[in-house]
């Protein structure tokens, strides 16, 4: 199987949306065949992991039930989120899944964000003790979607200090942090020890169309980027600005136990079956050297 060449990592893919990684069985057995070891699973990790486990590869991630249930004023609402994830941490973790992948996204955007921030805290920490009791972690995700939390060093600050527990934790992904300016590596060196699980994915740069745009304004003549906006756009590992050797010499200096999962989102490789497999082997080849 394919592994990092520093820190020896095991690299594997988040599972897409598009119709043949709909046949999981043909999906696991594809992921064989080529060296991915992890595959990364959505809310269907308890139904779906054991076909992964027991062909011999690792779950990377299964992602967490009911997002902005965890981050609402709605009593109810809230109560049935925890309830609904303490059953799913337990039955996904039967079967291997012990990352819990989520974005921070309240279900109100309108709401104020030390309000959705507050709530978020609350609503992560009644799940902590399901997590501790399986060894388990939630790995936020710091996508910038509207109205998301911990997507940047203050807002990841904010909540891990809030909770200390490190059954919340961090998905280290890149990508979204090289769009956003902030430099990907001063973050792992801050974070680094509440990152479970990392996402393959980097970001290109567009230098002249900061220029024409710049950062604070829609374009008005823009026409459109897939997987991206006027001046980035998300890549395979290894086409875009991230320094992936020195991630890894980081993650590998404090330990970090987990895998490298791509998350292909491209647009010169989300085109159909074969340039999608495409993708995800030229990035994971690229990992393997990396």
């Amino acid at each position: 199987m394919l592994h990092t060449r520093t820190g020896a990592f095991p690299i594997g893919f988040r599972r897409g949306w598009s119709a043949w990684q709909k046949d999981l069985p043909g999906l696991v057995a594809w992921a064989k065949e080529n060296g991915l070891g992890v595959v990364d699973l959505g809310g269907d990790g308890d139904t779906a992991g054991a076909a992964v486990t027991e062909a011999g590869l690792k779950i990377g991630s299964v992602d967490l039930r009911a997002w902005s249930g965890l981050i609402t004023a709605d009593d109810a609402k809230r109560e049935a989120a925890i309830a609904e994830n303490n059953a799913y941490i337990a039955a996904a973790a039967a079967v291997g899944g012990k990352n819990f992948f989520t974005v921070l996204l309240p279900d109100d955007v309108v709401r104020s964000r030390r309000e959705n921030l507050a709530l978020a805290i609350e609503g992560l920490s009644a799940i902590v003790p399901a997590l501790e009791a399986v060894d388990g972690h939630v790995v936020i995700e710091g996508w910038p979607g509207p109205g998301a939390l911990a997507c940047t060093p203050e807002g990841y600050r904010a909540v891990l200090d809030a909770i200390p527990s490190k059954a919340i934790g961090i998905n280290y992904d890149p990508s979204h942090l090289i769009r956003m300016g902030i430099d990907p590596i001063r973050f792992l060196e801050e974070f680094k020890d509440r990152v479970f699980h990392v996402h393959g994915k980097d970001t290109e740069i567009f230098n002249e169309a900061v220029y024409e745009y710049g950062t604070e304004q829609e374009p008005t003549m823009f026409g459109g980027r897939g997987f991206g906006g006027p001046t980035w756009r998300y890549t395979i590992p290894g086409h875009g600005e991230m320094r992936w050797t020195r991630a890894f010499e980081i993650l590998a200096a404090n330990g970090y136990q987990g895998a490298v999962s791509i998350e292909l989102e491209d647009l010169h490789f989300n085109t159909d079956e074969a340039g999608e497999k495409a993708g995800l082997l030229a990035g994971a080849h690229f990992l393997a050297a990396a």
